[in-house]
């Protein structure tokens, strides 16, 4: 399979390269070292996703090559300047399509596509499927690739594939983190990556809204009866109050986890009103201490992900979806 999708990828002419919304940093840094893979090759690339970059990546190589809006060129019809059409889309670090969010039916008339990713919950979409759940994260995959092509790995790339599995491990602290995860990353650090400079863009970066966000955040807090569940609400008037971007929120679920005796961590974000404050669409993010399978746990709401980390986006009212997941530490 992997010489097949090689030999496609260096017939193809044009390649458009995404990862899911509300991206982490081994789903920009996947994108990003992919797209200068093919780059190159001299292929022409387009660099998606749908949701800002959180700020804490946007020192990453190439970050900027990234787009949040659909190309105009219509797939199957020549862009008039550059004469050309996208003949092969790449999802990278996504668990299903539909998790790309608005670019799915886009990227689904794409005549051939390639599913590159680590989660044990991914649906086998595409065309190509490169899926290794025993990946620390999917930068780890591209860099088989890269060796298997045996082409030479800039410091960038270095600097991308570093940066996934530093932030998809947690820092080497969670249960992904295998042998390959230091080793990788030994070789990068050779290559001329300074882990100071990526630890304190990823770690050390914040702005004051976030900070903001943050205090109001931590009075949402929610524990299950059996202390075992801890729960945060955030809301858009929480962001309007602070200033801080939708991007800046994913970093605060794990305040949650950090409580003592917790096992599962849940950050529930309203994305906007249904019917007034009644209903909403929200989505769920999910953090395990390693005893509890939330991969499982989401997949049932049609989301998916990790055993350790995973989310859906449901539309519901507030009152009705926290009675569910708080049943869910029932059973913990």
């Amino acid at each position: 399979m992997t010489s097949q999708l090689i030999r496609h990828l260096k017939n193809s002419n044009h390649v458009f390269l995404c990862s899911h919304i509300n991206p982490d940093g081994d789903a920009i840094a996947s994108v990003i070292a992919m797209g200068l893979l093919l780059a190159s090759w001299q292929k022409e690339i387009t660099l998606y996703n749908e949701s800002p970059i959180p700020v804490i990546y946007r020192f990453l190589p190439s970050v900027k090559r990234i787009v949040r809006h659909i190309p105009a060129c219509p797939v199957g019809t020549a862009d008039r300047d550059r004469q050309t059409i996208y003949d092969t889309a790449i999802v990278l670090d996504c668990g299903d399509l539909q998790r790309i969010g608005k670019a799915a039916s886009f990227v689904s008339r794409i005549p051939v596509i390639i599913n590159i990713d680590h989660h044990v919950s991914n649906t086998r979409f595409g065309d190509f499927q490169l899926i290794d759940s025993s990946a620390c994260a999917t930068v780890e995959i591209i860099y088989r690739l890269l060796k298997e092509m045996e082409l030479p790995i800039s410091k960038d790339i270095a600097t991308l594939i570093y940066t996934g599995i530093l932030t998809d491990t947690g820092s080497f602290r969670f249960s992904n983190t295998n042998k390959s995860a230091f080793t990788i990353c030994k070789e990068m650090i050779d290559i001329g990556v300074d882990p100071y400079y990526v630890a304190r863009n990823v770690y050390e970066t914040f702005s004051l809204g976030y900070i903001k966000l943050l205090h109001k955040a931590l009075g949402s807090l929610e524990i299950s009866k059996n202390g075992k569940l801890a729960m945060i609400t955030l809301t858009q008037e929480m962001l309007d109050e602070t200033g801080a971007r939708p991007e800046e929120v994913n970093g605060l679920i794990n305040y949650a986890k950090a409580i003592n005796n917790v096992k599962i961590a849940v950050l529930i974000h309203r994305i906007s009103n249904i019917k007034g404050e009644a209903q909403g669409r929200f989505h769920v993010s999910l953090r395990s201490d390693g005893s509890i399978d939330v991969a499982a746990f989401a997949s049932s709401f049609g989301g998916g992900g990790h055993y350790r980390a995973a989310g859906f986006n449901i539309e519901s009212s507030i009152v009705d979806l926290k009675n569910r997941i708080f049943n869910l530490a029932e059973k913990v």
